[in-house]
């Protein structure tokens, strides 16, 4: 049998210091855990049972658009007869779209593989750990970086003529310089933009700049791959 343990009644408020104690919290006290944060944290349950509720949500949805819609499948492929235009699946349409612009070995091996590289390399930088906002700290020096990030990049994207590229991105660095400006009283959309992190400007940028790629190349894009309204007929 084990040895009993020695429980003294005291007056105590440090668990980790007195593990072996009953402590009577009082008024003067408080039942907190004086302890220093750790560098990780548990994401089981609440991450992974996060992942799987927008997975399980995600494939209803896929299921009823499933039954509600029939896919979009043209007739059997006819090696004798070339579509024009012959369009890539949807979820390169977007790459096909900057084959429109670049040389193929720009859009077609460079731009992916940074883009894989960066998803690779980016989780192993410590950029906003504390969930902060972007202008929190050192507003003016960081301003001035996404200006100068901004400028550099709409003139290369302009000496290419890639407007579909250079809009979006245009859009959103507004944004950004909007909410690192101080207005006088601040409203509710300010104040939820001025809260966001680096991350997030990134990712807004990527994600909205996919999804332009992606209608572009879908509905915009005719014969020859020519510039075409989607009412025209000619897609």
């Amino acid at each position: 049998m084990s040895e009993p343990k020695d429980f003294v009644a005291s007056m105590d408020s440090n668990a980790r210091k007195s593990p072996v104690r009953v402590a009577f919290v009082t008024r003067r006290t408080s039942p907190q855990v004086r302890a220093h944060d750790d560098d990780y944290v548990m994401t089981f349950p609440e991450a992974l049972f996060r992942g799987v509720v927008a997975v399980e949500v995600l494939s209803l949805v896929l299921v009823v658009l499933a039954l509600a819609w029939n896919a979009p499948l043209e007739e059997l492929a006819d090696p004798m007869r070339t579509p024009n235009p012959a369009k890539a699946p949807w979820y390169f349409l977007g790459l096909q779209e900057l084959l429109h612009y670049f040389p193929p070995v720009v859009a077609g091996v460079l731009i992916p593989t940074l883009v894989v590289l960066a998803l690779i390399v980016i989780p192993y930088f410590r950029i906003n750990v504390q969930d902060e906002g972007l202008w929190v700290r050192n507003r003016a020096g960081r301003l001035r970086t996404v200006i100068a990030v901004t400028v550099l990049f709409a003139v290369f994207l302009a000496v290419f003529d890639v407007y579909v590229v250079l809009v979006p991105t245009l859009l959103i660095a507004g944004l950004m310089v909007y909410s690192a400006s101080q207005p006088a009283a601040p409203g509710r959309f300010h104040r939820w933009l001025a809260s966001k992190t680096l991350s997030f400007w990134i990712m807004s940028w990527f994600l909205f700049q996919a999804a332009v790629l992606t209608l572009i190349g879908t509905f915009f894009r005719g014969p020859g791959w020519s510039f075409v309204m989607p009412w025209s007929g000619e897609i």
